[in-house]
């Protein structure tokens, strides 16, 4: 006969699986009737867009889009610069072992590199390499035993433990729109590039429901009717609401943000001002910490129990760390004395991160690409700027799991002579959390009954990897008769080659 028992029950969110793989995406640019032809390509960027994603067996599917801005020499009598914008659209298939239909993935993309090669005058072929990873977690309901009920001589091991449930997960979507106007004393002919990211990332936790806030900073290059390039910067604030049940302010949130679709064109009312249209997917898991009284093993005095075990992964320790790397560089660079920096688009890459006493220890580089005046026309550089930064915690272990994402908060750079003064402030999130085995105690049952009979007395002499509790259940006693008679202090304390009396009850059967 099955037990009356107690539950507690346990949302546990893992990580089933990742995996990253590096994708080509091929197109070709038709020049516009009304641009001149191509010479040769200064710089080429994009902005990558996810606009769909599915979780499959073995396997995630992404389907999205890149905004390319090409910057060219074109091929005429005033040697102007010109620009074309397009949208190369890419799907890739990336095997996840272990993954299943219905469960959560998260994706990052990243340009890793941008080739156009002019075909002619007119048609510029561009390859892109991306890098995309996608990490897939499952959400499993687990039931653990905390109490039986209805055996009164049940002998219990139990061990608290502290575990991250998952409270649960959502997301919204939500657009950031604005109208931007240009200097009055220009005339917006065209958008060169453009450059996004989100910025000053918060939450506010309120009864079943998380509301995120941040700001989508956009930076326009343009060109303007009598052929000068010029910069506007503007910020949206990014808000939304995500629906989560039972949510309280100590809960520990992992927020994303992904540009799903991305909308940057002149005004058609007013052709001074730029429309700004950027779709956003917000998602969120929110976890608690608990501490659940697990039954580790079992047995009855009177009866013969089973049950069956099963062993589960779980995540505890969980904390987010936010921390601010400082980067002061000067890049010398000869040629800029006297010129104009007309736009920087800094990345930060990370290339080594080991874990070692009580920190996560960061190796990495930042790429910084420059456009800038030289010779009465635009050129590009490429510098890489190398850091390395800590983020401590008495939390942090070998054993640790660590995902890392890095917002760039500011990027200033001022022209100082033939060199530039480079001010950059990187912001490090950091999840940290650890994974935990635990013995789950499942389907306990009755199989026997016994009554007692003859009271008796053991001698038993301890053998290494004895504790009181395998001694107990061996001879059907307990642990507080054993420490009892033999005047133990602490149970936990017993040593190879010790005697000890153990009182025992020489059980009968009787029928159930």
């Amino acid at each position: 006969m099955l037990l009356e028992t107690e539950k507690e029950r346990v949302c546990i969110n893992k990580k089933v699986g990742q995996n990253i793989k590096e994708t080509e995406v091929e197109g070709d640019v038709i020049v516009n009737d009304i641009k001149p032809d191509v010479l040769n390509i200064i710089s080429a960027d994009g902005i990558p867009c996810v606009y769909k994603k599915e979780v499959m067996d073995g396997k995630v599917r992404i389907d999205g889009s890149i905004n390319t801005y090409i910057i060219y020499l074109a091929d005429n009598e005033e040697a102007s610069i010109r620009s074309l914008n397009t949208v190369l659209d890419f799907t890739q298939v990336i095997d996840v072992e272990g993954c299943m239909t219905g469960m959560t993935s998260k994706e990052s993309i990243n340009i890793k590199n941008i080739e156009c090669k002019v075909l002619n005058g007119r048609k510029i072929n561009v390859k892109t390499t991306l890098s995309i990873g996608s990490k897939v977690y499952s959400n499993d309901n687990v039931e653990v035993i905390s109490n039986i009920n209805n055996l009164d001589d049940v002998q219990v091991l139990n061990n608290d433990r502290m575990v991250n449930s998952l409270i649960g997960e959502g997301n919204t979507k939500v657009y950031a729109k604005d109208t931007i106007s240009v200097d009055v004393a220009d005339e917006l002919a065209e958008i060169m590039k453009a450059n996004i990211r989100i910025v000053d990332k918060d939450i506010k936790l309120s009864y079943n429901k998380v509301l995120a806030k941040a700001d989508a900073e956009v930076s326009i290059l343009y060109l303007t009717e009598d052929n000068r390039i010029r910069n506007i910067n503007t910020r949206i604030p990014v808000m939304g609401f995500i629906d989560i049940e039972n949510i309280s302010d100590e809960a520990i949130c992992d927020v994303d943000y992904q540009i799903k679709n991305l909308i940057i064109k002149p005004n058609n009312s007013d052709m001074n001002s730029v429309y700004i249209e950027v779709e956003i997917e917000i998602s969120c898991f929110a976890y608690e910490t608990r501490n659940i009284s697990l039954i580790e093993d079992l047995y009855s005095i009177s009866s013969d129990l089973n049950f069956t075990e099963q062993e589960i992964n779980t995540m505890s320790g969980k904390q987010n760390i936010n921390e601010i790397c400082d980067i002061r560089e000067q890049i010398s660079i000869p040629e800029m004395d006297g010129n104009a920096l007309y736009n920087v688009k800094t990345t930060p890459n990370i290339l080594n991160t080991t874990i070692k006493n009580g920190k996560v220890i960061y190796e990495g580089e930042m790429s910084v690409e420059l456009l800038f005046e030289m010779n009465s026309t635009v050129n590009s550089r490429n510098i890489e700027i190398p850091f390395n930064f800590e983020v401590m915690s008495d939390g942090i272990d070998e054993n640790c799991m660590v995902d890392t994402d890095i917002d760039v908060r500011k990027d200033d750079f001022i022209v100082n002579g033939g060199s530039i003064d480079a001010n950059i402030e990187l912001e490090f999130n950091v999840s940290v959390s650890k994974s935990e085995r635990l013995n789950i105690i499942n389907d306990i049952s009755l199989e026997e009954t016994r009554e007692n009979n003859i009271y008796s007395m053991v001698i038993y002499f301890v053998k290494p990897g004895d504790t009181l509790w395998k001694i107990a259940k061996k001879f059907r006693s307990t642990i507080e008769d054993i420490a009892r008679v033999n005047g133990i202090e602490d149970p936990n304390k017993i040593y190879p080659g010790e005697q000890l009396y153990i009182p025992k009850f020489v059980k009968k059967a009787v029928a159930v």
